[in-house]
């Protein structure tokens, strides 16, 4: 029975005026909502992400990128895979000792190598000068192409393998053989007659 002071029980049931009911779904605690609306990654981690990114490879991932293809340049210019192998190396151990503070880490080690195998033509040469001292040679004859690459000067022969092998530009192959972009043209130009001489007597 309701009192007459009591207005409240009779407001409801004449006006359809009841409790409030929540939905099933909106009553989730704020674990579910969190899952629903995740928030947006904030500015430090967006920073974060792009800096990784954009950050130059460790001396590590630089090696496994560049030291096969190293290899087969250097292989290119002395005519031993074994040679290649060894200069490319101590190209890499040299690289390791100034590491922070080069910039361009594969122009850098790719002039070694360039340097490397001059100067192992250079000691070549100076022990065919030397008959006492001459080894023997036991290995197989290179193809026809490394014989005639091997028999080139040893500027026309980098520029050459440097042009078409290693697909650079006229101003790559200049810093790697410290000498202007026009000697570089006459050295491919002039790399290219003998070669032709060889190939198609």
């Amino acid at each position: 029975m309701t009192k007459i002071g009591d207005r409240s029980g009779v407001h409801r049931r004449a006006y359809g005026v009841g409790p409030t009911v929540v939905p099933e779904e909106a009553r989730g605690g704020a674990d579910d909502q969190a899952k629903r609306f995740p928030a947006p990654a904030s500015d430090a981690v967006v920073r974060g992400a792009a800096a990784a990114a954009l950050a130059p490879p460790t001396f590590g991932e630089f090696y496994e990128q560049h030291f096969v293809g190293l290899v087969r340049l250097a292989m290119l210019l002395t005519g031993s895979k074994d040679v290649a192998a060894d200069l490319v190396q101590d190209c890499f151990v040299g690289l390791h000792r100034h590491w922070v503070r080069v910039d361009q880490p594969l122009p850098y080690v790719r002039r070694s190598v360039m340097h490397a195998c001059a100067s192992h033509h250079r000691k070549a040469a100076r022990a065919r000068n030397r008959p006492v001292e001459r080894p023997v040679t036991t290995e197989l004859g290179a193809d026809e192409l490394s014989d005639a690459l091997a028999a080139l000067a040893p500027k026309q022969r980098a520029a050459i393998v440097l042009r078409f092998y290693d697909d650079l530009s006229d101003d790559d192959i200049a810093q790697a053989l410290r000498c202007r972009p026009a000697t570089v043209r006459s050295l491919v130009h002039r790399g290219l007659i003998e070669l032709r001489k060889v190939i198609e007597p």
